[in-house]
């Protein structure tokens, strides 16, 4: 599971493999996995309800897997209604825009796994649903946030490079463009003849200035009386 190691999450054992695992980790290690399985999850009437969306992903086709990855898939309208639910501390109108877009994508996060958690566990009451969102609201917040920025990330060097592709495009087209204009080929072409005149008399001198004979006066020795 890509997202869920992303996060640094880890995927849902089975009783095998928890006994795998805590037969080669040290204490600590199995003590930090055991504290990130109690924030991940939610024990309610006898079952273990997973708070960290990642975790359904076998059950998740290709559209709902995009749904949740991708910020910018709920209205705004939605998200900003939601605001005071999950982040009732903070004045939103203080936060710089970066940090409204990152607080706002993790508001989407919240509502996008109470989605999933409520389709998936169709059996939770109201209350019980309230106790997963309080939990959330506690466990998940930063893990969400750090999801959202990254993706953001993403998402800003993808257009980022395909702006450049495009300008590049561009441009070659245009070149292309106006070297295939009739106006264009009129004004080269006399400027190409000169060119080639050019390279002409610098080749035709070149090679007699290679080819002529160097005198050299060796000068004359006067016998001595």
């Amino acid at each position: 599971m890509a997202a869920a190691a992303t996060l640094g999450y880890p995927q849902s054992p089975s009783p095998v493999a928890v006994t795998a695992v805590s037969s080669v980790t040290t204490p600590d290690q199995d003590q930090l996995l055991q504290r990130r399985l109690q924030q991940d999850s939610i024990l309610l009437a006898g079952k273990t309800i997973y708070l960290n969306p990642f975790l359904y992903w076998r059950r998740f086709d290709a559209n709902t897997d995009r749904w949740l990855r991708e910020p910018g898939q709920l209205e705004e309208e939605q998200i900003q209604a939601n605001r005071g639910r999950f982040y009732p501390e903070l004045a939103w109108e203080l936060l710089s825009d970066d940090e409204r877009q990152v607080k706002d994508g993790a508001v989407e996060m919240f509502l996008k796994s109470l989605e999933l958690i409520s389709t998936f566990n169709p059996e939770l009451t109201a209350g019980q649903l309230l106790e997963v969102e309080r939990k959330m609201a506690v466990t998940k917040k930063k893990a969400f946030e750090r999801w959202v920025d990254r993706s953001l990330r993403r998402r800003e060097q993808a257009e980022a490079k395909a702006r450049r592709r495009f300008d590049r495009e561009r441009m070659l087209r245009s070149w292309f463009e106006w070297a295939s204009l009739d106006v264009t080929r009129q004004a080269l072409l006399p400027a190409a003849a000169l060119l080639v005149l050019a390279a002409g008399a610098g080749w035709w001198f070149g090679s007699q200035q290679s080819c002529r004979q160097m005198i050299i006066n060796p000068g004359l020795t006067l016998p001595s009386r």
